[in-house]
């Protein structure tokens, strides 16, 4: 286990101990591990680069560690009514059709490299700044009400959430035309 796995198993730990927080209501400490979680998943990717420790096992993972945070973060925020059911069903629908499109790859022994498109990493980041916003909001910790800045949070996330949906459609698509 190197530095960055590490990281990645921290990151994993800690979404449970933030969904507690979240439904207890400690907003503010769940944004702290909030905030630690994002910052670890920066660096385990920044270190295994650097320290050329690079890993199959961090290949998998990472983005378990992150569709876990993200995931649980936005039922358990919709649940609380502070992200909308519907943002939370886009989320969550995306992942599920991105997981069903490599299961059927795989069943027809269609060739793939799973590896993320920049639509896909930068959506994932509007996502956890969704979140974390949210999370700041719900804390009282920024001045004054802040939901209309919320709401277009929330467009946003959508929009760049359906955009790699069907980024990963498309490429899905055209994998499977190639096979054929």
């Amino acid at each position: 286990m190197n530095i960055p796995n590490a990281l990645t198993m921290m990151r994993i730990v800690l979404v449970p101990v933030i969904i507690i927080l979240l439904m207890q209501g400690s907003y503010v400490k769940a944004l702290i591990l909030f905030a630690i979680s994002g910052i670890t998943d920066a660096l385990d990717g920044f270190l295994a680069r650097v320290l050329k420790q690079q890993t199959t096992l961090g290949a998998y993972l990472d983005p378990i560690a992150d569709k876990a945070l993200i995931m649980s973060c936005f039922v358990t925020l919709s649940v609380k009514s502070v992200i909308p059911g519907w943002l939370t069903v886009i989320v969550i629908s995306r992942d599920c059709i991105i997981l069903l499109g490599i299961s059927v790859l795989a069943l027809m022994s269609v060739p793939m490299e799973i590896k993320p498109s920049v639509i896909s990493k930068v959506t994932t980041a509007v996502q956890l700044l969704t979140v974390f916003f949210a999370l700041l909001v719900r804390s009282a910790l920024l001045p004054g009400a802040q939901e209309w800045l919320l709401y277009v949070f929330f467009l946003v996330t959508a929009l760049f959430t359906a955009i790699s949906g069907l980024d990963y459609l498309f490429r899905g698509i055209r994998l499977m035309n190639r096979t054929t």
